[in-house]
């Protein structure tokens, strides 16, 4: 099931997982929160229940609470005020007997109690009248309608508990298949269409004919039709404030297709007045693929509320052959060969479904790629940022041993692994995939953009980009690297200045390594060795030793940490002569401290290492 909004699952002990891993299959983009030193392997810790609650229910974030229906009430009792403001909001048992609706009967709670109910076995408690005696809920319409005057609802339904009928105008199979007392001389009136009301600011017209525009292919008449006419004839009027007894449903039903330039908003606006059809049943705006990184067809998109979809040229072919315009193309694409062009050529067209459009199924949302970095071991040390792009990306491409790192966070998502020394493959695959309209994460352990894959990505971007490459949404999203969490595991040795490098000699020469090497011991940098020695190549880390021992003493503390955040984690100190191939690996990083980094005992036999803020001169 999809919701607007991903729902939050909130569990208060260990014992609750169970259950909400069986919400999350029913709302795979829900985000699960887990009381701190409670619950292990959620994607959010938190240590007060309430604030947490609270902050999350004024974002209209639907709530799913594994507890006691008391607990939610009395937590959300002093936000209470507005109902057509409040999101969902749901108790279900810790064993999953139970599924309680308790907030957002117009956002739709009773249809996610359902599903919840389906995917646990049970039946869920709904104690909506009219949702029970009717089997639908007329304040909270199926995806691809809109109530246009919810405030007229409750007077409605009161009218229809206490026996009156209803006429259906227009088409709705949702309403049809209920058990609403439907007669065409009911006292109560159901509108479904597409037209504007009073007060909505822009109007609809009656479907009407008029020739395609002249600017397309010589000596072909598409066989869709305009509404209305260019000789000027007067449209037909807006359709009349509703009063209680009438409630008007907008359906999803308009597709705006944008040419190979983006108009101004306000033009899509004025436009939608010119043929007086409602914003609300605008279902997405729709555009070739080379215009899916614009920023106004996206802002366009958040400002009307629905989605922005993209077609591939060869999606458009079809039209495009019989002479329409690219925006035609675009629009009647989305629509399906049943639909109507309700404007003239123009770089914006409106085409009109017979049926509610569904944006997801056509053509694709632009591709996005995020790279991101996971930090040295498990889930624990990833950044909410990352977490978040975890749970919304459909692809994971990666090394096995980054992707295993994932955990939990990984499931139901698509993965793709290579070969750790494949980057360069990796980052072409991840954004050709991307470019198919996917959401792809990219996974490096500690930092993606320290010796990891944001590099390659870029790289590759830049020197083989291809045309829809530059379509994609690209983030990076930090993680902590692998010298940060050495240093924090043994104190504070990258205190002062210090610097990075890789021994490994693939991608650069040895000799460049030795001169880096050589100038960061002089300028008496703390240096971090990464990629310090492989199976096939030893001798690299003995020779860097020599060369720092010309500028430091053979006591530099030198901190060795392999394994950080993972099973078999080791850190330990020992002194720059003591360097040998033998105490590393690729898992490890090293620290050579200054000749001011210091150590001292603790008093649990350990020892603490740090570099001064100061330098003595």
């Amino acid at each position: 099931m999809k919701t607007e909004v991903a729902p939050a699952v909130v569990v208060l002990g260990q014992n609750s997982l169970a259950v909400a891993r069986q919400i999350i299959q029913v709302l795979p983009t829900a985000t699960l929160y887990g009381l701190a030193n409670r619950t292990t392997g959620v994607d959010f810790s938190f240590t007060n229940f309430g604030d947490t609650v609270r902050g999350l229910f004024i974002q209209r974030t639907p709530l799913i609470g594994i507890c006691a229906a008391g607990i939610l009430i009395r937590t959300l009792a002093p936000l209470l005020c507005d109902k057509q403001q409040e999101p969902p909001v749901l108790a279900v048992a810790e064993d999953g007997s139970a599924v309680v609706p308790l907030l957002g009967g117009l956002s739709g709670v009773n249809e996610i109690a359902r599903h919840i109910a389906q995917a646990l076995g049970v039946n869920p408690a709904i104690t909506t009248t009219g949702d029970l005696r009717f089997r639908t809920t007329l304040l909270s319409p199926p995806p691809g309608y809109k109530l246009a005057n919810p405030e007229a609802g409750k007077k409605f339904i009161s009218d229809l508990l206490a026996g009156s009928q209803v006429r259906l105008e227009g088409t709705a199979p949702w309403l049809i298949n209920s058990q609403l007392p439907i007669h065409p001389d009911g006292e109560l009136t159901i509108q479904i269409t597409e037209r504007s009301i009073k007060g909505q600011g822009a109007g609809g017209r009656e479907r009407g004919e008029m020739t395609p525009d002249s600017g397309g292919a010589k000596g072909l008449s598409p066989p869709l039709l305009f509404s209305g006419s260019r000789s000027g004839a007067e449209p037909s009027p807006l359709l009349p404030a509703p009063t209680s007894d009438c409630l008007i449903y907008h359906p999803t039903t308009i597709a705006i297709g944008m040419g190979d330039t983006t108009p101004q908003e306000g033009e899509v606006r004025q436009l939608l007045g010119e043929t007086e059809l409602s914003p609300a049943s605008v279902a997405g705006i729709f555009a070739p693929l080379s215009l899916a990184a614009s920023p106004e067809i996206h802002a366009m998109s958040r400002n009307l509320g629905v989605p922005a979809r993209f077609f591939p040229t060869t999606q458009l072919a079809n039209f495009l052959s019989q002479g329409y315009t690219l925006a035609q193309a675009v629009a009647l694409t989305a629509t399906g060969v049943s639909g109507e062009l309700m404007s003239p050529s123009s770089p914006v067209a409106i085409a009109l479904a017979p049926q509610p459009i569904d944006p997801t199924t056509i053509g694709q949302p632009r591709g996005r790629l995020a790279i991101i970095g996971t930090g040295p071991g498990g889930w624990q040390w990833m950044s909410p940022q990352v977490k978040e792009i975890l749970h919304g990306a459909t692809d994971l491409v990666g090394y096995k041993t980054y992707l295993d790192l994932i955990g939990v966070l990984g499931d139901g998502k698509q993965r793709h692994e290579s070969d750790n020394r494949q980057e360069t493959g990796r980052a072409m695959f991840a954004l050709d995939l991307a470019a198919e309209g996917r959401y792809v994460a990219v996974v490096s352990s500690g930092d993606p953009g320290i010796y990891a894959m944001a590099a390659a990505v870029f790289e590759v971007l830049e020197q083989h980009g291809k045309p829809e490459w530059h379509t994609i949404e690209i983030q990076v999203a930090p993680g902590i690297s692998a010298m940060q969490a050495a240093a924090a595991a043994i104190g504070a040795p990258l205190g002062h200045d210090f610097c990075a490098i890789s021994l490994s000699d693939i991608l650069k020469p040895w000799a460049m390594i030795e001169q880096r090497i050589a100038a960061a011991a002089e300028a008496d940098f703390v240096i971090a060795f990464y990629n310090p020695v492989s199976q096939a190549r030893t001798w690299q880390l003995a020779q860097a030793r020599d060369i720092l021992l010309r500028y430091r003493a053979p006591h530099t503390p030198v901190v060795v940490a392999r394994n950080l955040g993972r099973p078999g984690q080791m850190v330990k100190v020992i002194t720059l002569d003591q360097l040998t191939p033998d105490v590393a690996d690729m898992r490890t990083v090293i620290l050579v401290g200054s000749s001011q980094t210091r150590q001292f005992p603790r008093q649990d036999g350990g020892i603490w290492v740090y570099t001064p803020r100061r330098y003595s001169g």
